[in-house]
């Protein structure tokens, strides 16, 4: 079953985040309205709204209060890719050129930002204090990230406790706080909305891992970039960390930069894909995966229960 067809039921609902989302990034600056909605016309699977609404269901739902916390959370998605692409200098995104090669650095930076400040005014909308404490630490912890994942750039010696780290930064987080702040949204009971934080972390780290694993195992076509391009710009993650075990490999590894040759870099992706750090690195996304399905044993009974479960495996299971 595709993802899309899982929560078919809510389509009337993301239909008004799609059109609520492009009535936010609307201004009077043509120039930032333009770049905006071109990282919003990118596409994406909207996973985060996704969550949000889900999260909901297990209290008082309206969709005229969810779709601010589900429209904000995708906006703080978008504005960290606009400025992860800067950072790692990418043309293309999901095979579509990026804010910043289709502009400018400055262009993109800034519209990171004015991405970033929509969400935060969309969220005071949302009255419950502790929302917006959560949002805050959410954003602390995320940009504490991305210096992470600079710094961690071509760095050879890290460990995977590392990786998980800044993976749980990078993209757990982010799903995690997707469900907890939907289900505060609809007044849900603290321990309630904790687990959902948990299901959503666990979930998120399992994403992340897949992802890791396809930027080896896909396609170009697939993933809208070369295959090993995360390596190519020294992000090190599962593959490459278990592959590493193996001396041989490890020394290969670490020659790595990025002006190296496309035959070069595939001769490694080969060898990594050899080694047995595919496996492994599935494996890891399992445990993940595990966890998530545990805790949503705790939650209550209800069609989004069922849904999350369905979207969960998807998620730790695919291979494109």
């Amino acid at each position: 079953m595709k993802l899309k067809m899982m929560y078919s039921f809510l389509n009337s609902d993301i239909n008004i985040i799609e059109k609520e989302l492009e009535e936010t990034i609307k201004t009077e600056s043509n120039l930032l309205k333009q770049a905006s909605m071109h990282t919003l016309q990118a596409g994406g699977k909207r996973i985060r709204p996704v969550f949000v609404l889900l999260a909901g269901k297990f209290g008082h739902y309206d969709i005229h209060v969810m779709k601010n916390v589900a429209v904000a959370l995708e906006l703080i998605h978008m504005a960290s890719l606009v400025h992860d692409d800067v950072i790692d200098d990418a043309d293309l995104r999901r095979g579509q050129p990026t804010v910043k090669s289709k502009w400018d650095n400055k262009i993109a930076m800034y519209t990171g930002d004015f991405v970033f400040a929509l969400a935060l005014e969309l969220m005071t909308n949302i009255e419950n204090p502790a929302a917006h404490k959560i949002l805050a630490n959410t954003m602390v912890e995320v940009s504490v990230g991305e210096i992470q994942q600079i710094k961690d750039k071509y760095r050879f010696n890290q460990n995977l406790r590392d990786y998980l780290r800044r993976i749980k930064r990078k993209t757990a987080l982010l799903i995690a706080v997707s469900c907890q702040l939907g289900a505060i949204a609809s007044g849900v009971e603290e321990a309630l909305h904790k687990r959902l934080y948990r299901f959503g972390y666990y979930v998120g780290m399992s994403y992340q891992i897949i992802d890791d694993i396809l930027d080896f195992t896909s396609t170009e076509k697939a993933l809208g970039k070369p295959a090993g391009s995360d390596l190519l710009q020294g992000n090190i993650t599962a593959p490459a960390l278990y592959a590493m075990e193996m001396g041989e490999i490890k020394r290969e590894i670490e020659k790595v930069n990025e002006n190296m040759a496309p035959e070069d870099i595939s001769n490694i992706i080969s060898l990594i894909k050899q080694s047995g750090a595919i496996e492994k690195s599935f494996a890891l996304s399992d445990q993940y995966l595990k966890k998530a399905l545990t805790i949503l044993e705790e939650l209550p009974e209800n069609k989004a229960k069922k849904t999350l479960r369905d979207i969960a495996k998807y998620i730790g299971r695919r291979k494109f």
